[in-house]
């Protein structure tokens, strides 16, 4: 996917809910995967014709495991012209060594949101993008229902209550696939991802039946992203009072 075409899809989303507000600090979270990467280039090129003035504000959370090198990171946050932090923690360490938690990533993205957010706010940022793609959105749905017995999935905007921030995530018509062709074709600098876990979640089991369904039943992913929408999911509710 070309990056006309990807920015197209994410100011929909963007307009369709006010996801940018006049002069709004936007601290957006890198991993230093394929999809953060992309969030990142993505909102840096709208920026400079979007019709509402806005700033970014690139932030690691470093989770502790040696060899993580973001030297390349930091040179592609200063080609975009955008500052970078990182922040370093022993998160890690403590979820697998200290706790040795049979499922690590609830506690570990509890504890990167906390160290975000505080980083966030010490930024003067205003709100908070995360590059969750709509694979993820129905993914979390999925999640949702057959581990929690809810219905349930993240909304495009969501205000924190208790420290004036707001979470954003644009990339409600961006597909996995649309961003591994981005990230191929316009070289960003991807890191591998040195979490033990990785590749063995909870979210990857969703994801494998999430293609399944798609291979069987065409359009289920868009049916399922217009059932949480409709489905008077209690922060998709709040957000659409927002925007009336």
């Amino acid at each position: 996917m070309n990056l006309q075409k990807m920015l197209s899809l994410t100011r929909q989303v963007i307009d369709s809910y006010q996801l940018i507000e006049s002069n709004d600090r936007i601290a957006v979270g890198i991993s230093g995967g394929k999809d953060s990467l992309t969030l990142l280039y993505i909102l840096s090129k709208l920026r400079h014709f979007y019709p509402i003035p806005f700033q970014l504000e690139a932030i690691t959370v470093d989770l502790g495991f040696s060899g993580m090198d973001y030297g390349e990171i930091r040179r592609f946050c200063q080609q975009l012209q955008i500052p970078y932090t990182v922040i370093s923690t022993q998160i890690g360490p403590i979820v697998f060594e200290e706790r040795k938690e049979a499922h690590p990533c609830s506690l570990c993205a509890k504890m990167r949101r906390g160290a975000l957010n505080q980083k966030a706010r010490e930024l003067g940022c205003t709100k908070i993008a995360y590059a969750h793609h709509q694979d993820d959105y129905v993914e979390t749905l999925l999640m949702s229902l057959f581990f929690e017995g809810r219905f349930y999935t993240f909304s495009p905007y969501t205000y924190i209550d208790g420290i004036d921030l707001a979470v954003i995530r644009p990339f409600l018509k961006v597909t996995e696939g649309n961003i591994k062709g981005f990230t191929k074709k316009y070289e960003l600098p991807v890191v591998k991802n040195l979490c033990p876990a990785d590749h063995t979640t909870r979210r990857e089991e969703m994801k494998y039946l999430l293609s399944e369904l798609k291979k069987k039943y065409p359009g289920v992913t868009n049916r399922l992203l217009h059932a949480a929408e409709f489905g008077a999911i209690e922060d998709w509710e709040k957000m659409k009072a927002r925007i009336k």
